[in-house]
C-alpha cells in the first residue's frame, strides 16, 4: 500500500460578507449630517449657475418720520385755535361800554373821567355861557337843544344850544371857518342819513376838524381821518345823557344865543 506524500496542508477559505450582501450583519447606520452641512447635490454658496432660487434683494425701509401729515395736521391746529380765539376776542370786545371803545380811539379824549364840574353841569341857564373846552363837550346850556337829525349848517351856531344836543346823544361836527368846500362835503358824508348827528363851522378852531359827544372829544387835521367814522360809531345816541329825546322841534337858526329869558331866542344869519 502506498502512502501518498501529504500535500500542502488546505486551509478552509473564509467568504467576506459585503454590505450589499445581505448576509452577515446589517451595515451600521450612517453618522447624521451635523447642522448647517450641505447635503450631497447642492449647491454650494455663491456658486454660479445653480437652479435654486434667486437671492432676493432686502427692500430698505426708511425709518423718517411723516413729515407731510404731521405738517397739515399742524397747520389745521392753529387754524382751529385762530378761530377760536377770534370768536372769544369778538365776544370780549362785543361785550365792552362803548366808553371803553371810544377811549381806545387814538387822540380822543375823555372828559368825563375828569370829573370836572363846569363839564358834567346839566343845568339849564339862559344867555351867552363860557365853557371849559372848545367846542364844547358839556356843561350847563340852553334850554332849547340843536336840531340834529343830520342837520348841516354853514355858519357858526350857538355854543349853548349844541351842548343841549349832545345831552341827548347828539354827535356834533365841526370844521375850521374856511375849510375847502370838497372837505366840507366830505365831512357831510359822514351824516347823511343818520339821525341825532349834525354840522357846522367854529370861529377859531385849533385844527381843520374836531368831533365830540358829551364828555368825549377827537381833532384831526385830515378830514378822511378813519378815526372820525369811528368816533361816530361808537358815540352816536349811547352817549346820551338824556336818552330817547327826539332831535326834532330845535332851533333850526345860526349865530350867537341871545339873552332873550326864555334862553330859546336865537338871531339869525
Amino acid at each position: 500500500m502506498s502512502m501518498s506524500t501529504p500535500g500542502p496542508e488546505r486551509v478552509p477559505s473564509s467568504v467576506k460578507v459585503g454590505k450589499t450582501s445581505g448576509q452577515g450583519k446589517p451595515p451600521a447606520s450612517k453618522p447624521a449630517a451635523k447642522p448647517g452641512a450641505a447635503k450631497p447635490g447642492a449647491a454650494k454658496p455663491g456658486a454660479k449657475g445653480g437652479k435654486g432660487r434667486k437671492p432676493v434683494t432686502p427692500v430698505k425701509v426708511s425709518g423718517g418720520r411723516p413729515w407731510g401729515p404731521i405738517a397739515v395736521i399742524g397747520l389745521v391746529a392753529v387754524i382751529a385755535l385762530g378761530i377760536v380765539g377770534f370768536g372769544v376776542y369778538s365776544v370780549v370786545k362785543g361785550s365792552r361800554s362803548w366808553e371803553d371803545k371810544a377811549s381806545d380811539i387814538a387822540g380822543v379824549v375823555n372828559y368825563r373821567a375828569q370829573k370836572n364840574a363846569a363839564i358834567d353841569d346839566q343845568s339849564h341857564k339862559d344867555g351867552t355861557l363860557t365853557y371849559v373846552t372848545s367846542p364844547p363837550v358839556g356843561g350847563a346850556h340852553n334850554a332849547t337843544p340843536q336840531n340834529c337829525n343830520g342837520d348841516v349848517y354853514d355858519a357858526p351856531i350857538a355854543n349853548e344850544h349844541a351842548v343841549h344836543s349832545l345831552e341827548h346823544g347828539a354827535v356834533w361836527i365841526t370844521y375850521k371857518q374856511g375849510l375847502a368846500a370838497d372837505q366840507v362835503a366830505i365831512l357831510q358824508k359822514k351824516m347823511e342819513g343818520k339821525d341825532y348827528t349834525f354840522m357846522s363851522p367854529y370861529a377859531g378852531l385849533d385844527k381843520n376838524v374836531s368831533v365830540q359827544v358829551w364828555g368825549f372829544q377827537l381833532k384831526t387835521d385830515d378830514v378822511n381821518d378813519a378815526r372820525i367814522d369811528e368816533f361816530i360809531k361808537d358815540t352816536r345816541v349811547v352817549a346820551a345823557l338824556e336818552p330817547g329825546i327826539s332831535c326834532s322841534g330845535g332851533n333850526t337858526t345860526t349865530g350867537p344865543v341871545t339873552a332873550a329869558a326864555t334862553g330859546t331866542g336865537m338871531t339869525g344869519s
